[in-house]
């Protein structure tokens, strides 16, 4: 009884996997061999033929029969397997770190609570400018430096966008008298160089696309403007019947997305910005239910866009702008302001407002949540990325523009400094 106790406790059963296996060719071999055996009789040139073809397809896979696909290991193999390399095995599949709160946080007192409003964005030139009341600020994330721009009279204010060109030598910026200045922001020389008129309300969105700058007004108008050129105005778009909330050019400068507070969503074509169109749009979505300002193509996808709905829809949607088929949609249970993929990554940022007021980070495609940073203690109004698309800049209605490091870790030499002075905006009266 003992021996047999023993034998019983040291047998090693493997299962099979029995996809690897070839049933066919077994039978085949098990049976058809014996039968042709079995018959003595001569066989038609045709039936020989036929049998010789059928033994060249069975013998194709005659490795397979009964083989696993993946052999077990032997107990000395798996005994011998180190520690180490289990643990290597284990930091492969370790989640990304992100920081739970901000690396910094900045004052910024003044800001208007609007949700139709763009009132931040980070240059090319690694400069962030932020409009606060009646004034545009620039803060250089190299040095930490604060300059004032430019302040505006009541007449013309407050500030409802500001934009920088790709380049990052010229800024515009968007007022609430329907214009639309042009400055130029080198070191040591910012200067007005322009004023643009077109738009009959205010201008709360603006997008750069090479030289033509698009702008978005509360008249429901898209207007396209090269700015070498006098007569400024090259083309129109009209589809919406509300204030524009958002404008975002595709990277290859092809497709123009824009949001309204119409609840609607429009792919335009820069071939058929044309002052004398009324139905130019490629693509209407239909689909939210409430005001849509966030906008953010896809980096790794090119004919993909994501929008986000505001309070009464709180939906992140995903669009194929070829077709414009809704390719998906996640309710977030709260209202999507902003939005902005990770360059680096295959993830999603949305910024939010009631109840929480936080940034959400989406997996995508499964668009599970991989992680919520709280901080903000009023809804995010605005998101911006920094040149190297791993820092994320946030202004919220709290009158706080943060700094958060959300999207991973640059290199040393691609990452730029902001950490070596002290906190900007520190004297207050510089900026009030």
């Amino acid at each position: 009884m003992s021996h047999k106790k023993r034998t019983r406790e040291n047998l090693d059963r493997f299962i099979p996997n029995r996809s690897a296996m070839d049933f066919d060719y077994a039978h085949y071999m098990l049976s058809g061999g014996k039968v042709k055996k079995e018959h003595y009789g001569v066989n038609s040139p045709s039936k020989e033929a036929y049998s010789k073809q059928l033994a060249e397809i069975f013998n194709m896979n005659r490795t397979r029969i009964l083989a696993f696909k993946n052999k077990p290991p032997h107990s000395a193999e798996r005994v011998s397997e180190s520690p180490s390399s289990i643990q290597q095995s284990k930091t492969v599949k370790k989640r990304r770190y992100i920081p739970q709160s901000s690396e910094r946080t900045l004052d910024a007192p003044d800001i208007l609570d609007d949700f139709y409003l763009n009132l931040l964005d980070w240059g090319s030139n690694n400069v962030i400018a932020i409009a606060l009341g009646n004034s545009v600020y620039l803060w250089d994330a190299s040095d930490g430096s604060v300059t004032e721009l430019l302040t505006v009279d009541d007449d013309f204010g407050p500030v409802t966008a500001v934009s920088w060109s790709p380049d990052g030598r010229s800024l515009a910026v968007g007022l609430n008298n329907s214009h639309v200045q042009l400055w130029n922001t080198l070191q040591g020389s910012s200067r007005l160089m322009r004023t643009l008129q077109g738009h009959r309300l205010r201008v709360g969105s603006l997008d750069w696309n090479g030289h033509i700058l698009t702008t978005g007004g509360m008249d429901g108008m898209i207007i396209n403007n090269d700015v070498r050129i006098r007569s400024h105005i090259v083309g129109t778009y009209r589809g919406h019947n509300q204030e524009i909330c958002g404008l975002k050019w595709s990277a290859s400068g092809q497709q123009l997305a824009s949001g309204g507070n119409d609840n609607l969503v429009h792919i335009w074509s820069i071939s058929m910005g044309s002052a004398n169109s009324t139905h130019q749009w490629v693509h209407r979505m239909t689909d939210h239910t409430s005001a849509v300002k966030a906008l953010s193509w896809c980096p790794f996808q090119s004919n993909m866009v994501a929008s986000g709905g505001g309070i009464g829809d709180q939906c992140i949607k995903f669009w194929n702008t070829n077709t414009g088929a809704c390719l998906n949609s996640v309710n977030t249970g709260s209202q999507v302001c902003s939005l902005l993929w990770n360059r680096h990554d295959r993830e999603l940022l949305s910024s939010h407002g009631f109840i929480d007021n936080q940034l959400a980070v989406w997996k995508y495609p499964s668009m599970t949540k991989i992680s919520e940073l709280l901080g903000h203690t009023s809804r995010v109004l605005h998101m911006a990325q920094s040149p190297d698309g791993y820092t994320v800049a946030t202004a919220a209605a709290d009158e706080t523009l943060r700094l958060w490091n959300v999207f991973g870790n640059p290199t040393t030499e691609t990452k730029p400094v902001l950490k070596r002075k002290l906190e900007p905006f520190f004297d207050l009266a510089q900026i009030r």
